[in-house]
């Protein structure tokens, strides 16, 4: 070792080495201890202006931390970037280092360009000495980053309870909202962190919280009312959705438009979109699965018939009218047969319509269905889920306020399976082959006439072509397009 430390001072000597800041970078930790007994430059900077200082720090090396601090560097100096030492002291959360910089002069609420503070980057990172030392030197508990976010939003999100607690004794407002409408409570439930959740609501977060901002209208694109239930189990936390529920929140809460049991109904089958194939539910973290919630939520006092308001919709998920729709009906219009057997077996009412008379068995053969292709319940699906309605008594013939009938529903999501089924299990011709509200038969809309540009589905057209001509009824020729006529709001049945 001697040998080698006497060739490490010979070779600075005549300056084989000459860059500090690369040694450090490298981890030549023998080489940068060298230098800085032979007075090297400890100002000395990489083209983006990183220092040894920066990158003995970056890569945890109390011993060099606190030889160069000793040696004079700056323990306030900044890269290109804005990054001090400090900051990523804070980002490794070595609490040794950060108490050395700033003992050394290092400013406690240093931010870097996007306003992310010092301390902000240690709850973050959740090593309890480093918030710890920072706030003993006076870093400011409720500094506020470019998006107003806190440091005890951040923690909240990364789930550590204990620099929350440390932070909420040290002042920080436990109800601060950015203007997204999110608050801590919301951070912490949304990921999951149900140590946060526990804590944040120990020392007064509002269990009933929901997301509150400007767009008050319901719906997917509108986050007004979402509530930490709602985040919770949108994301596959089901335990901890229940866990707030049992601690104060509204089984029933419908601020956002949906209750839990009605937006249940896309988490479990989610729309395709324009990936052929399908985006797949959330994972399911805890004990509890997403039929275990039911189970539990209904049990909690959760309406299973609870019917949604008239402003209820969601671009994406398919024309038919949600006012006055229940879960069960939304579990028909994907064809979620497990879910549409286990509502029915906890009490709901599987005859019940929306607003316009629409039936559940109208929603399951797809009715309203703006995009086949992108929307939950495949073919089989459908033709089993409608086969299930029927056994329960499902008024097959049944009309409603848009003149439309089950056979509509399965033109719209091209589905000639359901078309036969349908026929076969009784639906009447004099009934279902007639022109709905905006002009389209069932073979009208097969051809393409609908809402969007649609091309006709061959399929579907040759299926009911064929239901026709074997009850006595020949299918009349496709009409131009231009004939059939196009009324304002046609793209909501």
């Amino acid at each position: 070792m001697r040998l080698h430390t006497a060739f490490v001072l010979v070779a600075l000597s005549l300056n084989v080495w000459a860059d500090l800041p690369t040694d450090a970078e490298k981890q030549n930790w023998l080489a940068v201890s060298a230098q800085i007994s032979a007075k090297a430059d400890l100002s000395a900077v990489q083209a983006d202006g990183t220092t040894a200082l920066h990158w003995a720090a970056y890569h945890e090396k109390a011993d060099i931390v606190a030889q160069l601090l000793a040696a004079g560097a700056k323990a306030d100096a900044a890269n290109r970037y804005g990054i001090t030492p400090l900051l990523l002291a804070c980002q490794n959360g070595s609490e040794e280092i950060v108490r050395s910089l700033l003992n050394a002069g290092a400013d406690a609420n240093v931010k870097h360009r996007g306003d992310e503070t010092a301390l902000m980057i240690a709850s973050r990172t959740g090593k309890l000495g480093a918030v710890k030392a920072l706030l003993e030197k006076d870093a400011k508990v409720d500094a506020e980053d470019r998006e107003d976010q806190t440091a005890l939003m951040w923690a909240a999100a990364e789930g550590h309870a204990e620099v929350l607690e440390l932070l909420i004794q040290k002042g920080a407002d436990v109800n601060h909202r950015l203007k997204s409408g999110f608050t801590a409570l919301l951070f912490a439930a949304r990921e999951g962190k149900a140590a946060a959740v526990r804590m944040l609501l120990q020392h007064g977060a509002d269990v009933k919280d929901a997301i509150v901002t400007e767009e008050k209208a319901g719906g997917r694109d509108a986050p007004h009312g979402t509530s930490a239930v709602l985040l919770a189990m949108e994301n596959g936390h089901f335990e901890l959705a229940m866990e707030i529920i049992k601690a104060g929140a509204d089984p029933n809460d419908i601020r956002s438009g949906f209750t839990a049991l009605h937006a249940l109904t896309w988490v479990r089958k989610p729309p395709h979109g324009d990936d052929e194939s399908g985006q797949p539910p959330p994972d399911t973290h805890g004990k509890l699965t997403s039929l275990d919630f039911i189970r539990e939520i209904v049990k909690a006092g959760a309406d299973v018939n609870a019917p949604l308001g008239p402003n209820a919709r969601a671009k994406g998920f398919g024309a038919i009218s949600f006012n006055k729709a229940t879960p069960f009906l939304l579990a028909c219009r994907n064809a979620d047969l497990t879910m549409m057997k286990l509502l029915v077996e906890l009490g709901a009412d599987p005859m019940r319509p929306n607003a316009d008379g629409s039936t559940p068995l109208m929603a399951t053969a797809g009715l309203g269905c703006y995009a086949p292709d992108e929307e939950a319940g495949t073919e089989d699906e459908c033709v089993a889920a409608c086969d299930y309605l029927l056994s329960l008594g499902a008024d097959i013939n049944a009309v409603d306020k848009k003149h439309q009938t089950a056979m509509h529903g399965a033109a719209y999501k091209s589905l000639p399976k359901v078309a036969k089924l349908l026929a076969a299990k009784g639906a009447k011709i004099d009934v279902w082959n007639q022109k709905n509200d905006k002009g389209w038969t069932p073979l009208l809309i097969a051809q393409g006439f609908r809402p969007g540009n649609f091309k006709p589905s061959v399929p579907t057209i040759e299926a009911i072509s064929q239901i026709m001509l074997a009850a006595g009824v020949t299918p009349p020729p496709a009409p131009d397009r231009d004939s059939v006529p196009k009324k304002k709001g046609y793209n909501q049945q």
